[in-house]
C-alpha cells in the first residue's frame, strides 16, 4: 500500500485544482440577469446567422480516421527503430522484412484512399 501513496497523492491534487478551479469560477463569476441578447452567441458583432451546430461533412471524419492510422503506424515504428540494431542480431534480417510487410500494407491503404479520392476535397465519396 506505501507504493501506491504517490499516486493518492497526485490524484488527490488533481481532484483538488479542478473541484477548486470549479468553485471559485462559481465564487467569482459574473452574476447577473440574463436576457436573450445577452445569451446569444457572439460572432465580432454580426447577428448570429443560421443552425448553431453545423453538420460535418463525412470527409472530415475519413480525413481523421486516416490521420489516426499513420499516427499509429508512426507509434508502432519508433519503438522499432530504436532497438533495430539490438534485434538485427537476434533475428536477422527478419525484423527488417517484418517491418517491411507492415509498411506495405498500410501504404496499399493509403493508396487505395488516394484511388478512391479521399485526399481531394473537392470530390465527393
Amino acid at each position: 500500500m506505501l507504493d501506491y501513496l504517490p499516486l493518492i497523492f497526485q490524484l488527490l491534487v488533481a481532484l483538488a485544482i479542478a473541484v477548486g478551479g470549479i468553485a471559485t469560477s462559481m465564487l467569482l463569476g459574473k452574476k447577473g440577469s440574463h436576457n436573450r441578447a445577452k445569451d446569444t452567441a457572439y460572432e465580432c458583432g454580426k447577428d448570429p446567422i443560421g443552425p448553431s451546430q453545423t453538420r460535418f461533412s463525412v470527409k472530415f471524419y475519413v480525413i481523421a480516421m486516416i490521420f489516426i492510422l499513420f499516427d499509429i503506424e508512426v507509434i508502432f515504428m519508433y519503438p522499432w527503430a530504436l532497438c533495430y540494431t539490438d534485434l538485427i542480431g537476434t533475428m536477422g534480417a527478419n525484423i527488417l522484412f517484418a517491418m517491411l510487410f507492415f509498411v506495405l500494407v498500410v501504404e496499399v491503404g493509403h493508396f487505395y484512399a488516394y484511388k478512391k479520392g479521399v485526399f481531394d476535397w473537392n470530390k465527393k465519396i
